[in-house]
């Protein structure tokens, strides 16, 4: 076993697992896992650069994770930039920034590295599962984009659109700088229809409705799934390969789409820095749902994060 750290810092959230890993057997012990809602895109998609408070944001973020690091000490580092920084002019702000705090360059990964990396973080515990059928079709919902990979045991298809909680609430459903709470029937259609339009480039590449089993990542989909079960508080154990079907993501959808800002917040397991977003992540979700006439969608706590792990694992990488 290897032990590694891998940090994915997507357009909403940082996240670092620490773990001892084995890419052979797929076998991965978690030492610390942990999650900070950066919100790093914040107004990217309508000027083109990282803001300068949320550069400071993702900065303190890393300062803590290296110090994590350190602790746990972890033999390979390995730091992936999703969304956000893909589509920033600044993006040398931030790359300068992550290898003063961490010693390490950050990758700013293309889509179709990001669709792998997540396929092979959230399928590589289900090879020996007799009980879901092949292919997979696994959707990773972030905040700035939306990635959909098909495949058995390996991806066969891969394809990365511009659909996000974060950038489909910022392009739809904030008015003068603020939210709308609740965002009026005008706004969810035409935020519905960038969706669709998304899904549309999608099957350009990726053969989604050949799929039998959905598979879905992330905060949207795992946060879905917690109201679904009415949990107390957010669980991943519970939450880790749950099944929420077709009807119970529409109905979930509704409710928050028609909920204030104060609502959604009342939600027991429901992260802060979700509040506002949740509503267009869930309808991405339902409508990729529907899309490929899917019952349900099996919930996956294992992601892009897990996926990082287990390619640092397998070569060499940059000690920490």
């Amino acid at each position: 076993m290897t032990r590694v750290a891998a940090i994915d810092c997507g357009t909403n959230s940082i996240r670092l697992l620490v773990a001892d890993c084995d890419p052979e057997t797929g076998e991965l012990v978690d030492l610390d896992r942990r999650m900070t809602i950066v919100r790093l895109g914040q107004g990217v998609d309508r000027t083109g650069r990282l803001a300068p408070e949320a550069l400071e944001r993702t900065f303190a973020a890393c300062r803590e994770y290296a110090a994590v690091i350190k602790e746990h000490g972890a033999e390979r580092l390995r730091f992936v930039a999703t969304s956000a920084s893909r589509d920033a002019e600044n993006r040398d702000e931030f790359v300068r920034g992550v290898l003063d705090i961490l010693g390490v360059e950050p990758e700013v990964i293309s889509g179709d590295q990001e669709a792998e990396f997540s396929f092979t973080g959230a399928t590589k515990e289900l090879a020996g599962s007799d009980h879901l059928d092949k292919p997979y079709l696994v959707v990773d919902i972030g905040g700035g984009s939306t990635e959909f990979v098909v495949g058995e045991e390996h991806v066969r298809a891969a394809r990365s659109v511009d659909v996000g909680c974060v950038r489909m609430t910022e392009r739809h459903l904030v008015r003068d700088g603020v939210v709308s709470d609740p965002p009026g029937e005008q706004q969810i259609a035409a935020m519905r229809a960038d969706i669709e339009a998304a899904l549309d480039l999608a099957e350009e590449t990726v053969p989604l409705r050949e799929a039998r089993t959905l598979v879905g990542l992330a905060g949207s989909v795992t946060t879905v799934s917690a109201i679904a079960q009415d949990l107390p508080e957010y669980d991943s154990v519970a939450i880790h390969h749950s099944r929420v079907s077709h009807d119970r993501v529409r109905e979930i959808t509704e409710r928050l789409l028609h909920s204030t800002h104060a609502e959604r917040a009342a939600i027991p397991s429901m992260h802060p820095g979700r509040v506002d977003v949740i509503g267009a992540g869930a309808l991405v979700l339902l409508a990729i749902m529907e899309r490929i006439g899917a019952e349900e969608v099996v919930v996956s706590e294992h992601d892009i994060l897990d996926g990082i792990a287990f390619k640092v694992a397998e070569g060499p990488g940059t000690t920490s």
